[in-house]
């Protein structure tokens, strides 16, 4: 024996008699959703499509989670192990209010969601439960506080967004648009009403959808909107459909 491990080795892989004839299955994925500051606080939004490999399995899956009454969660990546991950976040939190008799602050948060993403670690070097979502809360505790948002990548690596984050298949193209209007829009993003917001906001996932094709579900001419929420010191405010039509119908005209 010379020590070599690598010679122990096989030298052809072992024939499995009961190999499935066709590759693994794609795991199912939801994509797209992105995050930006407005006026009024954070927009937060996304499409409604789910695939798996190259098929669409849902265009009514909802990627925006409430947390609690002051914090979002946006979901890129497998939904299973995403809403399994929001529903651990939304009873630590309120276990943590009612024992403490007081929120958990937004640090004490962000570090949950970085924590359950290392926990996956993994699920995610197998490829079958990677998850690399978008945070956005405001700390309850202190009045001059805004709200913040913050982005991770599937190992649970945490960043705050200065102006806006997009994870997803589909946020390429809404973070290159985002990009040229913080750096040369007028209105900037960050300057825009709550409603020039959400015309944006559909519109952006309008264009990702033009380019990419796991980006769907949105489209104002048959009635079909995305879910959009504004999270400010007030906490969270869903956007109706009926607002967001009014919005895309105002900004249509202007």
């Amino acid at each position: 024996m010379n020590g070599d491990f690598l010679a122990l080795l096989p030298k052809h892989p072992p024939v499995q008699l009961n190999a499935p004839i066709s590759s693994a299955l794609e795991p199912l994925q939801a994509t797209t959703v992105f995050a930006f500051h407005c006026a009024e606080g954070v927009i937060i939004a996304g499409d409604h499509r789910a695939t798996a490999g190259n098929v669409i399995f849902s265009d009514k899956t909802e990627k925006i989670l409430e947390l609690d009454s002051h914090s979002l969660m946006a979901i890129a990546g497998v939904p299973a192990t995403a809403f399994e991950m929001a529903r651990t976040l939304q009873t630590a939190f309120e276990y943590y209010r009612r024992s403490q008799l007081q929120p958990m602050s937004l640090n004490a948060k962000i570090r949950a969601l970085s924590r359950l993403l290392r926990d996956n670690l993994a699920a995610t070097l197998q490829g079958f439960g990677i998850v690399a979502p978008i945070f956005a809360g405001v700390e309850t505790d202190d009045p001059k506080a805004k709200p913040a948002i913050y982005f991770y990548d599937p190992l649970g690596a945490q960043f705050e967004a200065a102006s806006y984050a997009g994870s997803g298949s589909g946020s390429g193209s809404i973070k290159s648009v985002l990009h040229f209007l913080e750096k040369w829009g007028n209105p900037k993003p960050a300057e825009m009403s709550l409603r020039e917001g959400v015309a944006l906001a559909t519109r952006l996932l309008m264009t990702a959808a033009e380019f990419d094709a796991a980006t769907g579900g949105v489209h104002p001419d048959r009635q079909v909107w995305a879910t959009i929420k504004l999270v400010s010191r007030d906490g969270i405010r869903d956007i109706a459909m009926d607002e967001q039509e009014q919005c895309w119908k105002e900004a249509a005209v202007a």
